[in-house]
């Protein structure tokens, strides 16, 4: 006896399914590809920041631009917007003189080592600017690190005492915490010992 043969109609019947399976995993795939590995597949939305550069300015301009910028690895950071934020005002009360300003942007802690009389004292002459933010690490714990560099401008008597210039290049990791529901800048080894080196 020969088999019976199934009309076409049936054998397409079980081949929908199969395919409706593979198109399914093949975009379940692209979407877990697209989460791992989002660097590489988004396109740039706009051109890398012109960062500016302190070597070019002319030595009346410095301590050069004030405004927070950023390579392109800091700026596709999820909190850089955070963070461009939260520098922009730190270093504004600091070429501002605004104390009140200042403590919005730093923990208690940091209060607490630099009063509103040390503050005010330390940063008597200072301007910064030349401000770039070049990478931002996120911890454990609502904590976080930025690497930047910035320059300062102020009189040699209110320089570091171990390197009395008026303008300096410091390259700082600046800890954050959240505090009170906001990120802030903390107080800690990292921020404590920064390099720094005449302009």
């Amino acid at each position: 006896m020969q088999p019976v043969k199934a009309p076409a109609q049936e054998r397409q019947r079980w081949l929908l399914p199969v395919i409706m399976v593979a198109v399914v995993i093949a975009a379940a795939a692209a979407m877990v590809a697209r989460e791992l590995y989002p660097a590489r597949t988004r396109a740039p939305e706009a051109a890398p920041p012109i960062l500016p550069s302190e070597s070019t300015l002319p030595e009346s301009a410095r301590p050069g631009p004030r405004d927070v910028r950023a390579t392109q690895d800091a700026t596709q950071h999820p909190l850089y917007e955070t963070v461009r934020q939260l520098l922009q005002t730190y270093f504004d009360a600091i070429n501002g003189k605004s104390y009140a300003r200042w403590k919005t942007t730093v923990t208690e802690s940091r209060i607490k080592d630099m009063p509103e009389d040390t503050w005010r004292a330390s940063y008597r002459t200072t301007q910064d600017g030349t401000i770039v933010v070049y990478r931002i690490e996120t911890g454990p714990q609502n904590n976080a690190r930025v690497l930047l560099t910035f320059v300062s401008k102020q009189d040699t008597a209110d320089a570091p005492l171990e390197l009395p210039a008026d303008c300096i290049r410091w390259s700082v990791i600046f800890p954050l915490a959240v505090a009170q529901g906001e990120w802030r800048i903390d107080s800690g080894p990292t921020g404590a010992s920064p390099q720094h080196e005449a302009c």
